[in-house]
């Protein structure tokens, strides 16, 4: 049984950092995606990771803001996430699958809150 468990989220002002986990089990060379979605608004692809971590993908609005990685020996995935903006408050959801733009599993996704 698949299962992703996103962690991290919470309140920061603009200009803090937080640092997104996403623990995954019941998978196995997965590539994993960060998503979001604020209210009233779409999900939005915000990174993406393959499994070996060669290759990565950012949207343009976070590009050298956020940072995407894995550790494969503990099955984790993160998203560092600097100089925060109010814009980037959203829901955050950790997703798997078999390309980084086609994803197969989701979690329940983390609140990010970023205060002006």
């Amino acid at each position: 049984q698949v299962q992703l468990v996103e962690s991290g989220g919470g309140l920061v002002q603009a200009g803090g950092s937080l640092r997104l986990s996403c623990a995954a089990s019941g998978l196995n060379k997965y590539a994993m995606q960060w998503s979001r979605q604020a209210p009233g608004k779409e999900r939005d692809i915000v990174a993406a990771i393959n499994w070996s971590g060669s290759s990565t993908y950012y949207r343009d609005s976070v590009k050298g803001r956020f940072t995407i990685s894995r550790d494969n020996a503990k099955n984790t995935v993160y998203l560092q996430m600097n100089s925060l903006k109010p814009e980037d408050t959203a829901v955050y959801y950790c997703a798997a699958g078999g390309d980084i733009f086609k994803m197969d599993y989701w979690g329940k996704g983390t609140l990010v809150t970023v205060s002006s």
